[in-house]
Order: structure tokens, then sequence, then C-alpha cells
């Protein structure tokens, strides 16, 4: 039966993978696509700075920088036209002691923000599935 179960599941998937992606694309259209998505990183940038949970965490980043990457990431997720450019989520949070909280607050501010520029909550509960396998390159 586990077999039976697994093999349908994989079928199911590959079934999938190309409503997936249209979903992406449509994703990336709900989030107002490359223009939108830079409004909403700016916004939720904006309220990390003054959340002082985390802001010490980006006091000697190139802010302008981690713009463009989060931006071009999210795009990428979404299934919009860009490549992320930047390091892995590992390589670039080793040995900063992120925690579960701190991981929480900055998802608290990307939620602010999509608010903020009215997405529909059900394309802000996508792009945070797309994103939430991240956590457990970023948390400690």
């Amino acid at each position: 039966m586990k077999i039976w179960v697994s093999a349908a599941l994989v079928l199911l998937g590959s079934m999938m993978s190309g409503a997936v992606q249209a979903q992406s694309s449509e994703l990336y259209q709900q989030l107002g696509e490359r223009s939108g998505i830079e409004t909403i990183v700016e916004e939720m940038l904006l309220g990390v700075a003054d959340d002082e949970r985390i802001a010490h965490y980006f006091a000697d980043v190139d802010i302008l920088r981690l713009h463009k990457l989060i931006s071009e990431q999210v795009c990428n997720v979404s299934g919009g036209p860009c490549e992320y450019t930047g390091d892995s989520m590992a390589v670039s949070h080793n040995n900063l002691g992120i925690n579960n909280a701190d991981f929480n607050a900055l998802v608290e501010h990307l939620i602010a923000a999509m608010e903020q520029e009215n997405v529909p909550v059900a394309a802000q509960n996508e792009l945070l599935a797309l994103l939430a396998p991240m956590h457990q390159d970023i948390v400690e």
C-alpha cells in the first residue's frame, strides 16, 4: 500500500509541475511583478530597520544590495523572469545566530508589506510557502 501511495504522489507531483509553474507565474503577477516586488521588499526592509528585535542584523549590511538580492529571490521563486545572483541562504546566514523569533519577526514585516500593497491573502500564503524551506538554512 505504501508503494502505491508513493507512486501516486510522484505521478501527481509530475502532473502538477506544469500547474505549479502556471501558478507561480500568476503569483508573480499578484505580487505586482518586478516593481511590486521591489516595493514590497523596500517596505519590509523599512519595517525591519525600525524593529529593535532584528535591526542589529542589518546594521553593517549594504541595504541597496540586500534589497536587490531579496527582490531577485522573491521574483525568481514567484515565477518571474529574475535570476537570484546572491549566495545560498546557508552561506549568507552562516554564524549569524538567527533564531526562530528573529526569523518570524522578518516574516511579520514581509506580511505587513504585502498587506500594505494589497496582495491577496492566498498569494501571500503561496509566497510564504515557497520561502518557508529557507528556514532550515537561515535559523541556527
